[in-house]
């Protein structure tokens, strides 16, 4: 899912080809997009944009007349800038919101229709679209403490719950705890002043770094390459890869769709963090530290049968 840094570079690449600009319709491939019936879609066309914000992780088109367009990509929403009235892919375009300046296509990847559209009139209505996360970019250290610990979490689900923090997700929470060298199940009330204080300096720096970062690639022109997986992460997407600041293989935890990558020489003191899946089946077999681990990885004769 695009997360603060992705959407930030979104908005950077639409407000240089949308602001001032007239948006002549919006083309649907799939009726599983729009998500609200009033004020209809059709109301948007020849609305003027007059500015973009980022809403947690939705994109929001200000247009005249009060009128927002409340887009949220979820997991596999991708945008595309193309030429004016660019066709829509059969397989995965789901709108086209064609401008006088060119079109933006939107796609997902897969069979599941996540992404979603809003249209909205008025500040009140755009507001109940806001999950109510704060702004780490903005905040204080004391906001963000107070934040943190306004429920018991584990830091894993604090900085990826849109209620507690906005724009932060599974990718990037794996590497803002990388970096603070924090343990992902460790919990919010159990840390001290210094230690939140250190998370928002590091939380601060990895969304700046990364948006920087993500700024370069992109250039002059449209980020077409949004992806939660890149060559220069930490751990996040690498697991059995070697940390780059240890050398110890990545680990995980595995859920549902998700999964939680870490470095337990580097944030657990070397302790194995129990996945739910392979725990339960291995018992007393599941490793408890990462030296036992390796112990037993030396121990185990190749599979001849294998690859």
């Amino acid at each position: 899912m695009p997360e603060l840094p992705d959407i930030s570079v979104y908005l950077e690449a639409l407000e240089a080809r949308t602001v001032g600009h007239v948006l002549e319709g919006v083309r649907t491939g799939s009726p599983a997009l729009l998500r609200s019936v009033d004020p209809p879609l059709a109301s948007a066309g020849g609305a003027t944009v007059q500015g973009l914000r980022r809403l947690g992780k939705r994109i929001v088109f200000e247009l005249t007349d009060e009128l927002f367009l409340v887009l949220h990509l979820m997991i596999a929403g991708r945008l595309h800038w193309r030429r004016r009235g660019a066709a829509l892919s059969r397989r995965s375009g789901l709108a086209a919101f064609d401008f006088d300046s060119g079109s933006l296509v939107l796609t997902e990847a897969g069979t599941r229709r996540r992404a979603s559209l809003h249209v909205v009139r008025g500040e009140a209505a755009l507001a109940e679209h806001d999950p109510g996360g704060l702004e780490v970019l903005q905040a204080t250290e004391e906001e963000f403490r107070e934040r943190l610990r306004s429920e018991n979490r584990t830091l894993k689900r604090a900085l990826t719950d849109p209620r507690l923090l906005a724009g932060i997700g599974n990718a990037y929470s794996d590497e803002i705890l990388h970096a603070a060298r924090l343990s992902p199940v460790a919990l919010t009330h159990r840390l001290d002043d210094d230690a939140l204080a250190h998370l928002y300096r590091t939380t601060r720096e990895t969304l700046l770094a990364w948006t920087a970062r993500l700024r370069e690639e992109a250039g002059d022109g449209f980020p077409e390459k949004v992806t939660a997986f890149r060559p220069g992460m930490a751990v996040h997407g690498r697991h059995r890869q070697p940390c780059p600041d240890c050398g110890s293989p990545v680990q995980r935890i595995a859920y549902a769709s998700n999964e939680t990558n870490y470095c337990a020489r580097c944030q657990t003191g070397g302790k194995l963090l129990a996945d739910r899946a392979l725990s339960r089946l291995l018992k007393r077999d599941w490793p408890r530290s990462l030296e036992e681990l390796e112990a037993r990885t030396r121990a185990t004769p190749p599979d001849p049968e294998a690859g």
